[in-house]
């Protein structure tokens, strides 16, 4: 085993030990300081923050996938009180712990520069074949990278959401350029709440003139997790039943049109993927660092696919 590897699993294995860092350079027969200037050269992470890292990871991966109650997944955590690990975990992942379990975020993985993250037991290793299809990698990579964007737009200023912005095409010969990164943003949500609608047969709230409370980084947030769930449990169902080439009729056109649930599915990855590139390059110009690119292999890796 290479001497990462080795490490890695010394802080994994210590995880319901409670062992200190100190405990841990015990067992590799270092002082303390010599292992920490080790670990730190070789990691790029402090013992007790690779562990604090790999126990939140951890506790990500029981909020999505057991029953245990949030209480004794914060003890399991190592921490005394629910709301000292509803804040850490907060600030780790953007949401609180209740709202992370109800909303499936399915992310467990936090940004670690040796990339060594919790595997949850009987899961595959990097790099080995997973039952994951075409459906599940690019309806989770923008599901995934959307709320990434819009957890991070709560920290801009509406001067930096409305500020015009260059560089965006028509995404439609009948469309116009998004003019800001909050229109980039909105128009994410808005597609899925068209189609949406259009599969359901609802009516579909108008695409211009909302009132301001329903287009803040947080009502966006809140528009896209509840249309967004409702889009991916629609199409789960056609995709296990093979129906891609099943038509629908969006009575939503004027006048209505049909259109194949495949086609549609398609669509709205494609334009979704350049305004997600969009309203990255907007970031960047704003000075704010948004971790990862948005790509298909980021939220694969992010992801721990049980055998």
């Amino acid at each position: 085993m290479a001497e990462k590897e080795k490490l890695t699993a010394l802080v994994l294995d210590s995880l319901d030990s409670g062992s200190d860092p100190g405990e841990l350079a015990k067992r590799v027969y270092q002082s303390r300081a010599s292992f920490f200037r080790l670990f730190q050269a070789m990691l790029e992470e402090t013992p007790g923050a690779m562990r604090r890292r790999l126990l939140l990871e951890r506790a990500a991966w029981q909020l999505s996938s057991s029953h245990q109650t949030v209480t004794d997944i914060a003890l399991d955590a190592g921490y005394q009180s629910i709301e000292a690990f509803s804040r850490t975990f907060r600030k780790a992942f953007g949401q609180s712990p209740s709202i992370y379990r109800r909303t499936g975020s399915g992310r467990i993985h936090l940004p670690a520069p040796s990339h060594f993250h919790f595997r949850p037991p009987e899961t595959k290793p990097k790099g080995q074949p997973t039952n994951m299809d075409l459906f599940d990698l690019f309806a989770g990579t923008d599901s995934w990278y959307t709320r990434k964007l819009l957890q991070q737009a709560r920290s801009l200023s509406s001067e930096q959401l409305d500020r015009p912005v260059n560089g965006t095409e028509k995404i439609f010969g009948w469309d116009k350029p998004d003019k800001s990164l909050r229109e980039i943003l909105e128009r994410m949500v808005d597609i899925k709440e068209l189609w949406t609608a259009a599969f359901t047969g609802t009516e579909f709230p108008k695409l211009e003139g909302r009132p301001d409370e329903e287009r803040t980084p947080a009502a966006l947030l809140e528009r896209f997790e509840r249309t967004d769930r409702e889009f991916h449990r629609i199409l789960k169902t056609v995709r296990d039943r093979g129906g891609w080439d099943d038509t629908f009729v969006d009575a939503l056109c004027e006048p209505p049109e049909t259109f194949t649930y495949g086609g549609m599915f398609a669509h709205v990855v494609t334009f979704n993927t350049y305004r997600r590139m969009a309203a990255l390059d907007q970031f960047h110009r704003l000075g704010v660092h948004m971790e990862g690119q948005g790509d298909p292999i980021e939220y694969q890796m992010s992801m721990a696919v049980k055998q």
